[in-house]
């Protein structure tokens, strides 16, 4: 598998996510024919704006005055877009716009808001830039909008390209994220909670001014870092593509220090845990202590069934000797999702004493 075709792979997953997504490359490297034929794939509406020749207005909207009234009115490209219900907007040449146009831009990416109008969720944002030396007239991406964004690099490949011109260019090979993907997400925010509990000088770092048009680590970066990891997971995207999402989130240096501390905690799925807790046995070490229970707690508040629910409590009672801490923090979860009529069941009464330390529960409950 070549760059582009994990570049590719990574693309497809955070689009289909509704994540905004930015292909970095040099000029002439073919991140315009790549997105071209990834629409096309997908049967979807393209909208090309090349960012640089619109002013703000263009993205903020038009004022205009109708009965006393101002409105801000959208441009034809996102009136299009939401008459076809779904579609993909492709801004170009990102690099080459303004301070001011990316300032307007934010909202946009963010929000889907164009104007008064809001883009459809179903509408995927993929965005082309090169580095500001190579572009003409380039300015570096404000770091505010540089963070909505999950970074991927292109490259000009040489044997995609020889193949490509003997044997034609082939359809991309696009992983399908399923449907009910978002039941991974549990799991995903466990580790995320688990490791930044572990490293907390890796949640907010924000950059210098030499790296600010890069991905790097805030709250908001991390969170988007989760979601494409558990896609990936659930679209069987290749490891390499996982990677490449988690680095284009939050930057090389913190995704290299998570994909590792994941590698080495090699922690089971909270799923597998809740349908049979009795066989489960703890981590002893304090951070995948935390990671398993974080990650059991947030399975059960996406779906708290009462057996579901005392299962979760089974798993956090067995940690309130040795984690009392850790497990006060997924107790707090299990409290705010009780399913109606369930009876709090004896590893929740055996933790009583943890939970009132913590201010969990009322003395003498």
């Amino acid at each position: 598998m070549s760059t582009n075709d994990t570049t590719t792979e990574a693309l497809a997953v955070a689009a289909a996510t509704g994540t905004a997504t930015i292909l970095w490359g040099p000029p002439g490297a073919g991140k315009t024919s790549a997105i071209r034929a990834l629409a096309e794939h997908w049967n979807l509406a393209l909208e090309v704006v090349v960012a640089s020749i619109h002013d703000p207005t263009d993205f903020s909207g038009l004022p205009v005055v109708t009965s006393g009234q101002v409105s801000l009115a959208p441009p034809a490209w996102a009136r299009r877009l939401t008459d076809h219900g779904t579609g993909l907007l492709f801004l170009d040449e990102l690099t080459t716009a303004p301070p001011a146009v990316q300032a307007a831009l934010l909202r946009v990416v963010l929000e889907r808001t164009v104007g008064d109008l809001t883009l459809p969720d179903s509408v995927r944002i993929v965005a082309a830039a090169n580095p500001p030396d190579q572009a003409a007239d380039g300015w570096d991406l404000a770091a505010p909008l540089a963070n909505r964004f999950c970074h991927l690099n292109w490259t000009a490949d040489a044997g995609d390209f020889s193949r490509g011109l003997v044997g034609g260019w082939p359809a991309p090979k696009v992983p399908t994220l399923p449907p009910g993907w978002e039941s991974g997400l549990p799991a995903a925010r466990g580790l995320l909670a688990a490791f930044i509990s572990a490293r907390p000088n890796l949640l907010l770092q924000v950059p210098d001014a030499s790296a600010a048009g890069l991905a790097w680590p805030s709250p908001r970066s991390w969170d988007q870092a989760g979601r494409l990891w558990a896609a990936a997971g659930a679209a069987g995207a290749s490891n390499e593509a996982r990677t490449a999402l988690v680095v284009g989130s939050v930057g090389e240096g913190a995704a290299i220090e998570f994909l590792t501390w994941v590698a080495e905690s090699d922690l089971p799925d909270p799923e597998v845990v809740l349908a049979d807790p009795s066989a489960f046995d703890l981590p002893p070490r304090g951070d995948r202590a935390f990671a398993v229970l974080a990650g059991v707690a947030a399975a059960v508040a996406a779906n708290p069934t009462t057996e579901r629910w005392q299962a979760g409590w089974e798993v956090v009672g067995r940690a309130a000797d040795t984690h009392a801490d850790v497990a006060a923090t997924a107790a707090r979860v299990l409290i705010g999702c009780q399913p109606a009529g369930a009876s709090p069941p004896e590893a929740a009464r055996a933790l009583a004493p943890v939970l009132r330390t913590a201010g969990l529960i009322k003395k003498g409950a």
